[in-house]
């Protein structure tokens, strides 16, 4: 199993690409602690992964207060004894044009998208440090490579900032043995893009515009974390990782 011994915790884990990546994870031998503010959702997860032999623990989590980043790292330490592994997978979309997005709408993304990716990492340093090293990785999208005709910028900027982010941090730590990472996802067959999805039209072009024809599942992107979460990855750090079906290649 590829992270047998590890101890992970993943926020916005109780859907999409996250409720997969807390269910691979188990699978490959982590114990896993996720969280999430959909609590009926992640406590399901929570379940499943028990009944399949996993350990796993559910905790609410909103990842714009400080406290409880500093709650669910303690949770993972106290439950498991360590934290190995970070992802910062939350994350909220936004549609449209720039003169759309009013001030709450800039902040409501930036704070979920870029600081919520901040505090988790500030939490988790200490931890992986103790541990004598880490990996986090940061999920951000193509949307903080390339800019968009569909997306409200605040979403690409907010996802700019993470891919950066990593990149600073991953130079600040990596003498610490604390790796950190990006992943880009395209377009993924998630709850969160799925009404634009039920539109044909929409759907139709989306499609049209991608090499391999077809949208990502959120096991796609999971697979990829799992690679940056685990050892198979020692010499790897400060890289992005673009899963898009030949999207950005464009």
């Amino acid at each position: 199993m590829r992270l047998e011994g590890k101890v992970a915790l993943i926020s916005g884990g109780a859907r999409g690409q996250g409720a997969a990546e807390a269910k691979l994870f188990a699978k490959e031998g982590a114990r896993v602690v996720f969280g999430d503010i959909l609590d009926q959702q992640g406590r399901q997860v929570e379940a499943e992964i028990l009944e399949l032999g996993g350990e796993a623990v559910y905790l609410h989590l909103d990842v714009t207060r400080e406290l409880d980043w500093q709650a669910a790292v303690a949770t993972a330490v106290d439950r498991f004894g360590k934290l190995d592994i970070l992802v910062n997978n939350a994350g909220v979309v936004s549609w449209g044009v720039l003169e759309d997005t009013t001030s709450e709408e800039w902040d409501r993304v930036m704070e979920v998208n870029a600081k919520g990716v901040f505090l988790g990492t500030k939490a988790a340093i200490p931890e992986m440090r103790r541990a004598g090293g880490g990996s986090i990785v940061n999920i951000s999208s193509i949307s903080g490579l390339i800019g968009q005709d569909g997306i409200q910028p605040v979403y690409n900027a907010s996802k700019g900032a993470v891919r950066l982010l990593t990149k600073s941090t991953a130079i600040q730590y990596a003498k610490e043995g604390i790796r950190v990472n990006s992943v880009h996802p395209g377009t993924v067959a998630t709850d969160m893009n799925a009404e634009r999805r039920a539109d044909p039209e929409l759907y139709r072009q989306s499609l049209s515009r991608i090499p391999l024809g077809r949208v990502a599942q959120p096991e796609d992107i999971a697979n990829a974390v799992l690679y940056l979460a685990s050892d198979e990855s020692s010499f790897v750090t400060g890289s992005e990782l673009v899963i898009d079906g030949g999207f950005s290649a464009q």
